[in-house]
């Protein structure tokens, strides 16, 4: 076996000695110290080159809503993951999204005068948003199965653009932010608004899906300009 004095330089102190390892591989280093301490019956202190590279502490997954955005939903290898909330504080979550489904003058006068075969459209779609949120877990993977204490949906025609406004609003009270409820609720009503008049016409355009607020937890408040 190699000696390890004709690899690793030593310099004898008072109270023992101290590795170097400028020029040599971390590892190497790592496992010649540990020779060394078997044979000395101390370890070494850290060489003020730096032998050992710094240690950072771990962070939480919940910093993702530090100021530094991160990815919270991957591991260190990159695989998908689902985040752990049980850290977090439980807080009052508000969050309101919107959409906008195009209808074209015809379907619009349709609807407006609740002529579709279907049925009422926009009470049919306001239920089914309702709905959509509390299965939103069901529908995105990694999306915490969380007790939703209220969910809003409303349905605004607008005679400008001959399209219907689509609202959603969730609220909790717990660990995780209800951002994906509000929007998957307005999703799905605008999906439902498709589906009761595509009989009518297939040029319906569901646009603008976004998040227009959100409240509680540890980043506040936050809204759309």
């Amino acid at each position: 076996m190699m000696s390890i004095f004709s690899v690793l330089p030593r310099v004898t102190r008072s109270n023992g000695w101290r590795c170097f390892s400028t020029g040599i591989p971390y590892d190497t280093v790592a496992e010649l110290n540990k020779e060394m301490e078997s044979i000395f019956g101390e370890s070494p202190s850290p060489s003020p080159l730096g032998s050992s590279p710094p240690q950072q502490p771990a962070q939480p997954a919940y910093e993702a809503e530090d100021s530094q955005p991160v990815l919270t939903h991957t591991d260190s290898n990159g695989q998908a993951k689902m985040v752990d909330v049980s850290p977090k504080e439980d807080t009052k979550r508000v969050a309101i999204a919107s959409c906008r489904v195009l209808l074209g003058q015809k379907v619009f006068n349709l609807v407006a005068s609740n002529e579709i075969a279907k049925g009422d459209v926009l009470t049919v779609a306001k239920i089914a948003g309702i709905t959509g949120a509390k299965q939103t877990s069901n529908l995105i993977p990694l999306c915490h199965n969380i007790n939703i204490s209220h969910v809003r949906v409303d349905l605004t025609l607008n005679e400008e653009d001959s399209s219907v406004v689509i609202e959603g609003e969730a609220t909790t009270s717990g660990k995780t932010g209800v951002e994906m409820e509000a929007m998957t609720a307005v999703a799905i009503a605008g999906l439902t608004v498709y589906d009761m008049c595509k009989a009518a016409s297939k040029d319906i355009c569901i646009t603008d899906v976004c998040l227009q607020h959100k409240s509680g937890g540890k980043s506040g408040s936050w809204s759309r300009n």
